[in-house]
């Protein structure tokens, strides 16, 4: 059984930033703030303070900690890689796979996030699953396509239990750091043919249930803006994360 009301999310990715003393400091801020807009806030430190960032907020804040990245092995001989299982351990059960610095800096494909997809699905874990187009692909007019098959080549093997674990994010990589800007009206386009592909695939109940998030230099300036469209259910935030107020402005915007 699915539900209709999705969950609204603002999660926030440190991506290689903060070392353990600065993130003990930037969680502190962020427990003494106050969430008003009743969306889930999810951050996702550096693997080195994951353990440390749950222990930190050890329930006394509703954050919860995510990873930004995992291995596709269970187990093995394979050096500097961490397990779901090993995720698990600690604490952790929420992963964030696809990340566009991951697919152009680290080269990973989708048939490499299909095996790390999987990987996540066997442990139960949760899964922020990111997608996105670059410059030449938007200017192009090929996004949809792009779009559709980031989805389908990773995802679409999936039942539809499985999917209820899968949050997607969408992030324009030709709107990040290049100086243009994703209007809102683009952002609604792409999340209502998101979730029309899904609806598709599966049907319109799961669809529904899925939360789409933006990924693409929401700050507090812009974030009403982008969340008061109706297929965008929060943000998967960077950079803005790093500060505890200017992250909570965002947390705040997505009511």
């Amino acid at each position: 059984m699915y539900l209709t009301m999705r969950q609204k999310i603002v999660a926030g990715n440190w991506k290689m930033h903060k070392n353990r003393e600065e993130t003990k400091v930037l969680i502190s801020e962020l427990k003494a703030l106050e969430n008003t807009s009743g969306s889930r806030v999810i951050i996702a430190p550096s693997y080195v303070s994951l353990a440390f960032a749950v222990k930190e907020i050890n329930n006394e804040a509703a954050i919860d900690v995510a990873a930004q990245n995992m291995d596709q092995h269970s187990s093995g001989a394979y050096t500097g890689e961490v397990s779901a299982s090993m995720l698990k351990s600690v604490g952790v059960k929420t992963v964030i796979l696809g990340h566009s610095e991951r697919r152009i800096y680290f080269g990973e494909t989708d048939t490499l996030l299909k095996q790390k997809v999987n990987s996540a699905v066997e442990q139960g874990m949760e899964i922020i699953f990111c997608i996105g187009e670059n410059l030449k692909q938007r200017e192009s007019g090929t996004y949809f396509h792009v779009i559709s098959s980031q989805i389908s080549n990773v995802l679409f093997h999936l039942e539809a239990k499985d999917v209820k674990n899968i949050i997607l994010a969408y992030e324009p990589v030709w709107a990040i750091g290049t100086g243009k800007t994703a209007t809102p009206g683009q952002v609604q386009e792409m999340h209502a043919f998101i979730r029309e592909m899904i609806s598709w695939q599966y049907n319109e109940m799961v669809a529904n249930s899925v939360t789409i998030l933006y990924g693409g230099s929401c700050k507090p300036a812009n974030a009403v803006e982008l969340f008061s469209n109706k297929d965008v259910d929060g943000g998967l935030i960077g950079g803005a994360s790093l500060n505890a107020e200017d992250f909570y402005a965002i947390v705040n915007a997505n009511r």
